[in-house]
């Protein structure tokens, strides 16, 4: 049994929740981090090991996760709502999902990474992943409710810059690729991309409804 399975044991039941909560979003951020490593790695055996590590990454997430249902059917007393806490832990599981799925494709397609538009899209991952980061911290006491309320703004502007990415790199693709396998590689590539930074608006979405009930 390792250190942080031992400590579980001596936390208040409902407080498990908050520890499993953050390690889930220190791995999102995490994957955040590798896959812009990913993007702007231009050897193909280097990006499959990174691969590998954001697939161990979103691994440990599934297994946080379902620990999360778990304690949720276990523990009568929760530090906010059951529906919540459910929406949240999915929420969070669908973006590392979607994480993992953009660095899969890129993997799978051998699409060359060096583009405009999946390096941008893979910077805004990143950054939503870190504001997801600073608002599911917040959780634990709500006592900086600024500070979670700047990330879900930064977030909320993250998706509408995604929305103007995607669109832009949609164009371009269109303009300037004459491979029509490449038009769809890429295209593939950059929704998947996209939906993660719907999907981290999706967490920002809940944490505001709970700070809404709690705070």
């Amino acid at each position: 049994m390792d250190f942080n399975s031992i400590m579980k044991i001596f936390l208040p039941k409902d407080r498990v929740f908050f520890q499993l909560f953050e390690e889930v979003a220190e791995h999102v951020y995490e994957m955040g981090v590798k896959l812009k490593e990913m993007v702007n790695e231009p050897d193909v055996d280097v990006r499959a090991n990174i691969l590998a590590q954001i697939e161990n990454l979103e691994h440990k997430n599934d297994e946080l996760t379902h620990n999360i249902f778990t304690e949720l059917g276990r523990n009568f007393i929760t530090p906010f709502d059951r529906e919540d806490i459910h929406y949240l832990a999915t929420s969070l599981d669908d973006i590392a999902d979607y994480i993992y799925a953009s660095a899969k494709k890129i993997n799978f397609y051998k699409v060359n990474p060096n583009d405009t538009g999946i390096h941008k899209l893979a910077e805004l991952v990143l950054q939503g992943t870190q504001e997801t980061k600073k608002a599911v911290l917040g959780l634990r006491n709500m006592k900086n409710i600024k500070e979670m309320t700047d990330a879900m703004i930064k977030i909320n502007s993250i998706e509408n810059q995604a929305d103007d990415v995607f669109d832009m790199s949609i164009e371009k693709l269109f303009e300037q690729e004459n491979d029509f396998k490449e038009v769809i590689k890429k295209r593939e590539i950059y929704q998947v991309l996209e939906i993660a930074t719907d999907k981290i608006e999706d967490v920002s979405n809940v944490i505001e409804s709970i700070i809404i009930k709690y705070a």
